[in-house]
C-alpha cells in the first residue's frame, strides 16, 4: 500500500495494530479448540473468513486517512490473518482485468504453498535425521 505517512510513524502504527491482531487470533484459536475440539481447525477457519470480511469492509469504506488504513489493514488484519490480504490481492488482480494473473496467483499460492510446507517439514528430518 502506498502511503503518505512518515516511515517511522507508519512502522509504529502497524505495530500498534499488529499486537492486538495477534492476540485476538491467539484467543480465537485457543477458545475454538476448547469449545469444539481439535479435530478440525475451527479457529483458523473462523479467523480466515472473518478477516476476509473485515478486509472487505475496510476496503469498501474507502478510508482516506493512510494512518487508519495502516492501523487496520497492515497492522491488525495482517497479523490477524494473511488470508484476507491474499484474497484481496486476488480480487484486485481480477478486477484490474488480470483474470489469468489472478488465477495464477491464487492457484500458485495454494499449490506452491502446500509443496513448500511439505518441503519445510521434510528438510529438518533430512538434516537432523
Amino acid at each position: 500500500m502506498a502511503t503518505t505517512v512518515d516511515p517511522v510513524v507508519a512502522t509504529l502504527v502497524v505495530i500498534m495494530g499488529a499486537i492486538p491482531g495477534a492476540v485476538v487470533r491467539y484467543y480465537i484459536t485457543r477458545f475454538s479448540a476448547e469449545w469444539w475440539g481439535a479435530h478440525f481447525p475451527f479457529g483458523t477457519f473462523i479467523i480466515n473468513l472473518s478477516g476476509t470480511l473485515l478486509m472487505g469492509i475496510v476496503t469498501g469504506l474507502s478510508i482516506k486517512d493512510d494512518t487508519i488504513k495502516l492501523l487496520l489493514a497492515n497492522g491488525f488484519l495482517a497479523s490477524y490473518t494473511t488470508f484476507s490480504t491474499f484474497i484481496l490481492d486476488t480480487v484486485t488482480l481480477w478486477q484490474m482485468g488480470g483474470k489469468k494473473r489472478a488465477l495464477l496467483y491464487y492457484l500458485g499460492t495454494v499449490l506452491l504453498g502446500t509443496i513448500l510446507l511439505k518441503v519445510g517439514i521434510f528438510l529438518p528430518r533430512l538434516i537432523y535425521g
